[in-house]
């Protein structure tokens, strides 16, 4: 009897570690895609569990907002990018940087070589694809730096078409140039058989107006609770051996990305090639905020003219105390 008492009280003890692990719920910025890999392959590879905790990562898509899924209580972190945080936090949502996996910037914008348009200054009197929902930050600044106008078409202005997320203006020639990422919607254009010898791409990161993206954000009164912190402290430290692993073997990561992919969406050959180059982003980054780059994206989002992304210097917008723990 008394073996079986010890049994019962072992399982109990075990049943209890496992509910023990801390909850964390994670908001994508978009759909399971290889954009977050690192995410999925620390939780594939154990390396949340290892640091005791129970992680849901959360899909976004076209209908959700990460900064009101977190505002709302949905989510304990979240993917986002700088301009929309610092966006949403000078308008009351005190969102504050734990960390940033990605070093550069993989926006871009591709547009037709055949249109005439060979350097930034031929972007004027055209017609550009723009994404809105707090992504359109950086290029309206970019355009303001360029002294072009966003109000229509003109010598010094453009008429900008809120693009949806795919590269059919593009394709269908409503625009001469679209909005894409490097390691997604440009290949979607390859795809659709326009070769590359036809496009001309620029760089924001090249263009000197790049701004950091896919960082995670949690809630400022939250990083008051030690507990909290402890936590987001174990879960950077999990994410980053996740991103550092992806790196190392891209179509292994890609692979478990696919198999996290509930939509079935995505293919593999995509999923692959975009792994490849989101591991050219989160190169150099080691999931501290570089204060360097902080201080590029919130002069970026200063000069935008008349109509700026944010209208004074952010105060408590990023912090190190995560990443100095987690990371040391």
């Amino acid at each position: 009897m008394k073996n079986v008492l010890t049994a019962a009280a072992m399982a109990l003890t075990t049943a209890g570690a496992a509910q023990a692990a801390d909850e964390v719920k994670l908001q994508l910025k978009w759909v399971t895609q290889a954009q977050f890999a690192g995410y999925y392959v620390a939780l594939d590879q154990g390396f949340y569990e290892a640091e005791d905790l129970d992680v849901t990562i959360l899909p976004g898509g076209p209908d959700i907002a990460p900064t009101q899924v977190i505002a709302g209580g949905g989510a304990d972190v979240t993917v986002e990018w700088m301009p929309a945080a610092l966006a949403a936090r000078e308008k009351g949502l005190p969102l504050v940087n734990i960390a940033q996996p990605y070093k550069s910037s993989g926006m871009m914008l591709t547009c037709w070589k055949d249109t005439g348009i060979s350097a930034p200054e031929d972007l004027a009197n055209r017609t550009l694809g723009v994404w809105f929902f707090g992504n359109e930050f950086p290029f309206m600044s970019w355009m303001s730096q360029l002294g072009i106008s966003t109000e229509g078409k003109g010598e010094s202005g453009v008429e900008v078409l809120k693009q949806g997320f795919n590269v059919d203006p593009l394709l269908q020639r409503q625009a001469d140039c679209i909005s894409t990422m490097t390691y997604n919607e440009y290949w979607q254009v390859i795809d659709a058989g326009v070769s590359s010898d036809e496009l001309i791409t620029f760089k924001y990161e090249d263009q000197g107006v790049a701004t950091l993206e896919d960082g995670l954000y949690v809630l400022e009164d939250n990083l008051k609770d030690p507990e909290f912190v402890n936590k987001m402290e174990r879960f950077v430290r999990a994410s980053m051996k996740g991103w550092k692993w992806a790196e190392e073997n891209p179509d292994a990561a890609a692979e478990i990305v696919l198999d996290n992919d509930a939509s079935g969406a995505q293919t593999e050959e995509h999923q692959k090639r975009m792994m490849s180059e989101v591991a050219k982003l989160t190169a150099g980054s080691n999931g501290a905020l570089s204060e360097a780059d902080y201080q590029r994206t919130v002069k970026t989002l200063l000069d935008g003219g008349s109509s700026p992304v944010i209208t004074k210097e952010p105060v408590g917008a990023w912090t190190h105390i995560i990443t100095d723990a987690a990371l040391k």
